[in-house]
């Protein structure tokens, strides 16, 4: 707890008594692509000096957490202090809104007088308005403040990104040995999956000095007993079943906290120098934390938990993180981190892990691992990437710091499961998930609002009704399918949605139990519910099936004339009927790959569908 002396101080602060000029600055030196490969995290094979310098005279967080194991949304849940399955922003390159009246936080910092500057990465997946920044850009920078003010400053190192990781280096930046390489479990040991690892480390060297250069312009300006310093990677390694995916090893990230002296007494309860700190933090406690270090209490919409400041509260048990729309592939997971363990549930179980992601594919250990599963010559451990999902994984790191082992069916970890699962299932109701609804219901839904609003709207959003379907259409069991095929009478689309999508889980068996009900929602006035049945008609019954199947998905699936989402969702099911789509080639290839309609942020994700499903056909 603050002291009083400490808390009179923080008053001041936060009522503007004292100067702007007496607040502390801030800097942010940030990384994409990365996990705790460190060698301050004791990674023996990383080599960055600069970093483990800073940890040294900092703190150092050992299980802070991304929530979103990808840049967009895990950028999205820090800029806002919410979780963005909560807002519909939990999408790759989505755009939605805020309620009016919620501020993204930095405005709230230049209330409070800061300089507040991005260089240069946003990527949120919210319609930015004019007062998040003063500047944000390649040029941005806290030199350009004036004189006197205190800075909020953002640095983001590009270095360490996945898409560096496989281009061209020099000779003088091949700094580590491939044979040196650690390959987990779950990666096939060949040398491209080397290579790939041994870049990757050469990268975070590289990140690493340049983000030391950073440090050392504080320290040459005379700032550095003003500046609190907070370094993150904004996921986990850009290596395929990292980056994308909400195990451990794509939402854990390095995470370290420099205060000094001068401001100590606004560090963590639990700040000592060079120390370590097992709290449970995340990114959507960055918000509210950094208000709170300013002097301004957080504000009470948001999900975070400031974890230093006059504001600090208690750690939680838990972390949450999720994963949505990936670019052009549609997937629905959420995942609980503990300190110990690691709980996954899957409600798209019937789409395999590595689905065909044009972005993730451009990568040589992906497609070489790719390819050797095709060829069957993987172990057991290496192919579940290539196979459909369980409905549930539980995972100690303690004992299988690779995530392999699924402990879901052991017996000596029922309690876990239940505690974790129970979590989950809490912390769903709290946010009010809208992603359970298809991604082109949420814009539909709250068309003149927000996704936020909708989500708090019964009227419109019956969250325990969607959600129970959804639970229900993910279980896998035999036994739940009448109750599923019922699912598909609901007034409501949203559990209509589910219905279908549990049937197609169910593959051959939900589509024999629910042929005619599928039938019927060919013309179902929701576009998500008749896509997700076309597909099941179109996979698994006769011909008469598959032609009416093919006819509701092309309609579906053309973008300028309809709903982009709709088209992603429609064309992934295309790809997904194989040589049942080939009647249709034609008019697949005169659907639009643009459409000047769209906002750019996902104007490109059709044509990465239309050229891999024309790729299946040999074009």
């Amino acid at each position: 707890m603050k002291t009083p002396l400490v808390a009179l101080i923080t008053f001041i602060l936060s009522t503007g008594l004292l100067l702007a000029a007496d607040r502390p600055n801030f800097l942010w030196i940030t990384s994409e692509d990365n996990g705790p490969h460190l060698g301050c995290y004791g990674d023996e094979f990383a080599i960055t000096p600069n970093l483990d310098a800073l940890a040294k005279r900092g703190l150092r967080y050992t299980r802070a957490i991304s929530n979103a194991p990808v840049c967009a949304p895990a950028r999205t849940t820090v800029i806002s202090g919410l979780y963005p399955p909560s807002t519909g922003a939990e999408h790759m390159r989505s755009e939605t809104s805020l309620p009016e009246g919620m501020k993204l936080f930095p405005a709230y910092l230049r209330e409070l007088g800061y300089y507040c500057t991005n260089s240069s990465k946003e990527d949120y997946n919210f319609r930015k308005t004019r007062d998040v920044w003063d500047v944000s850009s390649n040029k941005a920078h806290w030199k350009n403040r004036s004189e006197g003010q205190p800075f909020f400053a953002v640095f983001n190192s590009t270095l360490s990104h996945e898409s560096q990781m496989r281009n061209e280096i020099g000779e003088k930046d091949r700094i580590h040995d491939p044979s040196r390489v650690r390959v987990p479990a779950y990666h096939p040991d060949t040398p491209e999956v080397r290579a790939n690892w041994a870049q990757y480390y050469d990268r975070i060297t590289m990140m690493d000095a340049e983000l030391g250069g950073r440090l050392k312009e504080i320290e040459e300006a005379g700032l550095a007993d003003d500046t609190i310093i907070f370094y993150w990677g904004d996921h986990g390694s850009g290596m395929p079943r990292n980056k994308r995916w909400p195990y451990n090893s794509g939402l854990q990230v390095p995470f370290i906290a420099h205060f000094p002296e001068k401001w100590k007494h606004l560090a963590p309860d639990e700040y000592t120098t060079g120390g370590t700190s097992d709290r449970m933090i995340s990114f959507v406690d960055l918000a509210p934390t950094m208000l709170s270090l300013a002097g301004m209490e957080p504000k009470e919409w948001m999900q975070g938990r400031a974890f230093a400041g006059e504001f600090e509260k208690e750690g939680t048990e838990y972390s949450f993180g999720f994963r949505g729309r990936m670019d052009e592939r549609v997937d629905l997971v959420r995942s609980v981190m503990g300190k110990r363990y690691v709980y996954l549930r899957h409600y798209m179980p019937h789409r395999i892990y590595g689905q065909h992601l044009d972005y993730m594919f451009q990568t040589q250990a992906t497609r070489v691992w790719h390819d050797l599963h095709k060829a069957g010559k993987l172990n057991e451990v290496q192919s579940r990437f290539w196979e459909p999902k369980p409905t549930e994984e539980l995972y100690d790191l303690e004992t299988d710091r690779d995530e392999v082992v699924n402990l879901v069916d052991s017996a000596e970890h029922r309690e876990v499961l239940d505690s974790m699962r129970a979590a989950h299932e809490n912390w769903e109701k709290e946010i009010r998930d809208v992603g359970f609804l298809p991604e082109a219901e949420v814009h539909a839904r709250s068309a003149g609002s927000s996704p936020y609003e909708l989500g708090h709207d019964g009227a419109r959003y019956d969250f325990d009704a969607i959600f129970a379907a959804a639970k229900l259409a993910s279980s896998q069991k035999a036994e739940d399918i009448p109750a599923i095929k019922a699912l598909l009478a609901s007034p409501d689309s949203g559990v209509r949605y589910w219905g279908a999508t549990g049937l197609l889980i169910h593959g051959k068996a939900g589509f024999e139990a629910g042929q005619e009900d599928l039938r019927k929602a060919l013309s179902d006035q929701c576009g998500s519910v008749s896509i997700i049945a076309a597909e099941v008609l179109g996979r698994f019954g006769d011909e008469a099936d598959q032609a009416s199947a093919l006819d509701a998905l092309m309609r579906r699936a053309n973008q300028s004339e309809g709903n982009v989402y709709e088209a992603i969702l429609a064309l992934n099911s295309i790809d997904y009927l194989g040589k049942a789509a080939e009647p249709g080639l034609e008019e697949i290839r005169q659907l639009p790959r643009k459409s000047e309609k769209l906002v750019p942020r996902i104007n490109g994700y059709v044509d990465r569908l239309l050229a891999h499903i024309l790729e299946g056909f040999g074009e």
